[in-house]
């Protein structure tokens, strides 16, 4: 079984797309995945991202071992071997067109002067400019995600985002940044088990009592999943704080529920306190636990709302 911090970690990012994600994985400074609204995923530590006037992401930036997937598998010849200085591409739409890059076809790009073999000046609306010969145009699921480029100029203004001396240039495609989640999109190919933090905040306990703790966390999917028995929640809380102290997952858990359903103030309001004192007692928690809050206000965002909507069921 995942190690309960990792599982959280994972939770806490996942769906949480644009600056706000992105900045997130800047702040946790562990490996993590910005994927594309083309499916293009990018994983690595990132350590950057170039915003507009407006304030939105138009250039993400991550160091060091780096690689790029679709549908969590690798990409061929783009791991972190080849990428291991690290990666960096627009994020945005393109000049000349009101299409989502991704979903521009081959007749479209040739229009735009974008061919394989030929030489191109790519302008995002952002004002990011990109120059030089396209190698290798990639498609996946019929949808543009990645352009290869020689001899390649990268620039947004005076700052040089690439410059030609640096090898060939991969310029991912995406009208934005759809989702930003923990770890590699392809662990296996990454050499990445899952993500473990400097310091562990959980420590994983006996057998014994670590059953006891998962059959608390069953308790509390169950009353999620079938919308019954909100009124067994400060139960399983004391439970939890009586035999399980150590453990913070499930008051935010319980934390999110109460919030959603908006009942129990007073058992909320103690939760809250809790996992507010759990914030102070190192770095990696409260990085975690100020995500989670975040993401509590984040659900009842429009947007959020729209995007569970439109999922399948």
């Amino acid at each position: 079984m995942k190690d309960v911090l990792e599982e959280f970690a994972s939770k806490m990012a996942y769906q949480v797309g644009g600056l706000e994600g992105i900045n997130k994985a800047i702040e946790c400074n562990n490996v993590a995945t910005c994927e594309y609204s083309s499916g293009l995923q990018v994983s690595g530590v990132f350590t950057e991202v170039i915003t507009d006037e407006k304030n939105s992401p138009i250039y993400l930036c991550a160091t060091g071992k780096s690689a790029l997937a679709f549908g969590n598998k690798e990409l061929p010849g783009h791991g972190i071997n080849y990428h291991k200085e690290g990666f960096g591409s627009p994020i945005g739409k393109w000049r000349r067109t009101s299409t989502p890059p991704e979903l521009l076809t081959d007749n479209d790009l040739r229009e735009l002067g974008i061919v394989q073999g030929k030489k191109t000046k790519l302008e995002f609306v952002s004002g990011i400019v990109v120059e030089g010969k396209i190698d290798e145009i990639v498609r996946r699921d019929r949808r543009l995600v990645l352009i290869t480029f020689s001899n390649c100029r990268t620039k947004y203004g005076d700052r040089i985002l690439f410059d030609p001396d640096w090898g060939a240039y991969d310029m991912a495609v995406g009208e934005r940044i759809s989702s930003v989640f923990n770890g590699a999109a392809d662990k296996d190919a990454y050499n990445q088990v899952a993500l473990v933090p400097k310091e562990r905040t959980i420590k994983v306990p006996s057998d014994a009592k670590r059953k006891k703790l998962e059959n608390l966390y069953a308790q509390v999917r169950k009353i999620r999943e079938s919308k019954t028995g909100y009124e067994r929640l400060g139960e399983i809380w004391e439970t939890q704080q009586a035999e399980h102290p150590g453990d913070w997952l499930l008051s935010m858990e319980i934390f999110e529920m109460l919030d959603t359903i908006d009942q129990q103030p007073d058992l909320k309001a103690k939760m809250e306190k809790f996992l507010n004192q759990k914030k102070a007692t190192t770095k990696d928690l409260s990085t975690l636990i100020s995500w989670g809050f975040r993401l509590v206000e984040y659900h009842k965002r429009p947007e959020y709302q729209a995007t569970l909507q439109a999922s399948p069921k």
